[in-house]
């Protein structure tokens, strides 16, 4: 019973030592308690019958020291036993490499192509459970926001607190992608993805998008690039002297780049002017090889107590309940 479970204090434990000091008093009285008469023979001393009482004349005593054991177990807090278990699902491992230049603020998109790309990524994100997905932001420079992880709501929490302004601002497309090739390059999984969004021309960085692209070659990394943006010009939101101004901006995103990256990968160029369009990205992920990977679950601790605090008060009732009826005149 007591192997099935963990201890939240397990040291409580040294409690039951003070049962030895108090099973050696009684000892002590007991024996310094009986009486003693002199008799000329010990014969019909030893035909007299041994009645129960006799016998279970120590049973109150028994049942007071296991009911203080029982106390113990209760303080050292029992729990059901926990374990970190190692499962294997089928998934892929994703790194989703975001733009969040302040280009990206954009209202050709509602509310504007940040919030959208957020929107549908995080529906998506939602909807593979299996996968490892990790997230990688860029604009001036990359960092990455989320390492590869199962944990959605991890992943989702971070999700939801992109905004621009969070870097310098740029379009470091290159960075972003050798970012989130560097996450993906010691993973055992057999298929391995960046969604790379952007919606500008490479302009800041030290890494040359192809050069990325080149090194996720090698790596057997599948690079899915996405345009974002309308055709033409498209709304963007200006600060002046006289507060924020919507004005038509010039919509400049280098698709040859992009199509090179994904072509060099052995992936796809989407060019999404809707939301509709980002979510095909998506379903070509569905289409993906799916690789086995091992994640650790941890199972919920269950306090248990209560089994041990019931047995301890009825072992003290029961010890309480024999000293007032039979065993009420033995000392």
């Amino acid at each position: 019973m007591f192997g099935e479970y963990t201890y939240k204090n397990p040291e409580l434990f040294y409690l039951l030592l003070g049962l030895i000091p108090m099973a050696a008093w009684y000892i002590f009285r007991y024996r310094r308690n009986t009486a003693s008469i002199q008799v000329s023979s010990t014969a019909p001393v030893l035909k007299a019958p041994v009645t129960a009482r006799h016998i279970l004349r120590h049973l109150p005593f028994v049942l007071q020291l296991g009911a203080m054991a029982l106390f113990v177990v209760v303080l050292a807090r029992p729990q059901s036993s926990t374990r970190w278990e190692n499962t294997t699902t089928e998934g892929i491992d994703i790194m989703i490499s975001l733009d969040i230049s302040t280009s990206m603020l954009a209202m050709d998109f509602q509310p504007n192509r940040l919030e959208a790309a957020k929107k549908v990524a995080m529906e998506f994100i939602s909807g593979r459970e299996h996968d490892r997905m990790g997230l990688v932001v860029f604009a001036g420079e990359a960092f990455t926001q989320c390492p590869l992880t199962t944990d959605r709501a991890v992943l989702l929490n971070l999700f939801s607190g992109i905004k621009t302004g969070l870097i310098e601002d740029g379009t470091a497309i290159g960075n972003g992608l050798a970012t989130a090739v560097a996450r993906l390059k010691d993973s055992d999984a057999i298929s391995r993805v960046v969604i790379l969004l952007s919606d500008g021309e490479n302009n800041r960085g030290e890494v040359a998008p192809i050069t990325a692209a080149e090194i996720a070659r090698t790596f057997g990394i599948r690079v899915y690039t996405v345009g974002v943006g309308s055709i033409g010009t498209a709304p963007f939101p200006v600060q002046t002297p006289f507060g924020t101004q919507i004005r038509d901006m010039e919509v400049k995103i280098d698709e040859d780049m992009l199509r090179q990256i994904a072509s060099i990968t052995g992936g796809q160029y989407f060019r999404a002017t809707n939301n509709l369009k980002l979510a095909e990205i998506y379903q070509e992920i569905d289409q993906l090889e799916k690789s086995k990977i091992e994640t650790k679950e941890f199972s919920k601790r269950a306090e248990e107590f209560m089994p041990f605090a019931l047995a301890g008060l009825l072992f003290l009732l029961a010890s309480l309940a024999l000293r007032v009826t039979l065993f009420r005149n033995i000392p």
